[in-house]
């Protein structure tokens, strides 16, 4: 029988112990054991602590995948010292408002980004100290010679529990203010331990796994693959991110057995891999999800590659995955079941409510609702958001709409909160608008998400100019672009004479939307 944890930092202890001599983590060449993990883990906790972190500060990571992130991030779970990754294709301004936000005590960057966490260590006066991840110069700010000048930890006097929060992730708002959504151990641990070995193998992670994370750490898709390999004792070999080398590297050469990533990644690798030579063999499943998974591009997938194909539904304030579909709906296709996100996992619970709250008939469009031992915390200092996601019996609104098929598989529809999801990304229209309405050119504009065979959905302006302004949608894309990170930026813009809006002029998205929507099997992305 699998070992119950009470924290990660038991986790990390047991397989120190038990697994000592096994692979952990593979990184850019560098090997690191379950034994050298757990010490790693054990010196960053003590340096937490020396730099004057307590039970509940705030430390966050500016960069891309890294082992030396998972040190960062279970080590400081060790001590209650909760870990804040910061999406590194934000613009300064705005990784400026999360990092203030958060009020981090500590920033962890990687080079690159390095030079720009000095700056905003100057303009934040909370922030104490910058690390920087792997070649720093300065030995007082190189993030190896500070852990290993740690004495190993000993007893704190901290007591840390399940329900302590560990990971704190944002996520964008339909205000526009990003919001931090608090995680704790219990979390993620209550969603590893939810699988059923006998109707879910597919979801059991074991000591023989190697696991690729190249989702980004700023996403629970990349936090969470990590940790879930962690916990089956398996291998996570880890990229800085998403790239067709190094995808083909993981599972050729350190032979990868499963891999997460969405779809316009893996279409990717099956264009390059059906037109040349390749090596898969040691792949048993791909994960996929965050935005749909074209049929045509799902057929080619399973013919050429021949390994389980499962795909997940979840969101960050659910600790990722609850609802699955599994690899025997994959190969044993039944009606129009592969529209579907699939049915709810173990452990789980899922509704669909009207907007009285009450649960509709099968068959009825509502609101999903989902029930989980991964519920958040909460909104980091944002309790009204937080009562309006959670009900009081604990069920998360998921802000989608969808149904349930009389055989438990969940179809969604639409978004409610308008929330666009490129190649992954959650886009909210509204931080997007926000922009375009300070260009002097424009009156009004709506932005909505239109399908794109590759990323799924990409961002649409619709703009209503202003009285005799003259602009292009070339001015408006590169104004965009100087504000907000590139993915938010719209890819096309469209010049209207007014925006539909109803009765009460509110402005009408369904209708922007469905001309682009048409013949789609669904019309979320």
């Amino acid at each position: 029988m699998k070992a119950r944890f009470e924290t990660l930092g038991d986790m990390v202890r047991h397989h120190g112990q038990a697994r000592g001599e096994a692979v952990a983590l593979s990184f850019g060449g560098r090997d690191t054991s379950f034994a050298h993990f757990q010490a790693h883990c054990g010196r960053v906790a003590a340096g937490l602590i020396a730099a004057g972190c307590r039970h509940g500060s705030r430390v966050a990571y500016l960069g891309k995948n890294s082992d030396l992130f998972f040190e960062l991030l279970l080590g400081a779970a060790m001590v209650g010292v909760v870990v804040v990754p910061l999406n590194w294709r934000l613009s300064q301004a705005e990784l400026e408002a999360v990092l203030g936000d958060a009020e981090a005590e500590l920033l962890f960057a990687t080079a690159e980004y390095h030079d720009l966490a000095l700056k905003m260590e100057v303009r934040h006066a909370g922030l104490r100290r910058v690390i920087e991840i792997e070649h720093g110069l300065d030995a007082g700010r190189h993030f190896t010679a500070w852990r290993d000048g740690q004495h190993p930890l000993g007893d704190t006097g901290i007591i840390v529990s399940r329900a302590d929060v560990f990971l704190q992730l944002y996520t964008s708002g339909t205000t526009g203010r990003p919001k931090g959504v608090m995680l704790t151990h219990g979390s993620v641990l209550g969603v590893l331990e939810a699988a059923d070995p006998v109707r879910e193998p597919w979801r059991i992670w074991t000591p023989d796994m190697v696991g690729l994370v190249a989702m980004p750490v700023f996403h629970i898709s990349g936090t969470g693959w990590g940790l879930g390999c962690l916990y089956g004792g398996g291998r996570s070999v880890i990229l800085p991110e998403f790239s067709i080398p190094g995808v083909e590297h993981a599972i050729e050469a350190l032979g990868a057995t499963h891999v997460m990533m969405v779809p316009a990644a893996l279409q990717m690798l099956i264009d390059k891999w059906e037109a040349g030579a390749g090596n898969w063999s040691s792949l048993r499943q791909i994960v996929y999800g965050a935005s749909p998974m074209p049929p045509a591009l799902l057929r080619r997938s399973l013919a050429l590659l021949g390994c389980d194909f499962v795909q997940y539904y979840g969101m960050t304030e659910t600790t990722g995955s609850v609802v699955a579909l599994a690899p025997e709906d994959h190969l044993r296709v039944v009606g129009n079941r592969l529209a579907s996100t699939g049915r709810i996992m173990a452990g789980n619970a899922i509704r669909i409510a009207d907007g009285a709250g009450s649960e509709v008939e099968s068959g009825t469009v509502g609101e999903v609702w989902i029930k989980t031992p991964g519920t958040m915390l909460g909104y980091w200092n944002l309790p009204q958001a937080t009562v309006e996601t959670i009900t009081p019996e604990g069920w998360v609104r998921t802000g989608d709409a969808g149904y349930l098929d009389a055989d438990g598989y969940l179809f969604l529809c639409d978004r409610i909160k308008d929330m666009i999801i490129s190649g992954g990304e959650n886009i909210y229209p509204i931080e997007v608008e926000n922009v375009l309405a300070s260009h002097p050119a424009v009156a009004e504009v709506a932005v909505i998400g239109v399908p794109d065979d590759r990323w799924g959905e990409t961002v649409k302006a619709v703009v209503v100019p202003k009285d005799g302004a003259s602009v292009t949608a070339e001015a408006l894309i590169a104004y965009a672009r100087n504000a907000i990170a590139g993915y938010k930026v719209p890819r096309s813009v469209d010049f209207v004479g007014q925006l539909p809006r109803n009765s009460a002029g509110k402005i009408l998205k369904r209708e922007l939307r469905a001309p682009y929507w048409v013949g789609r099997e669904r019309s979320i992305a």
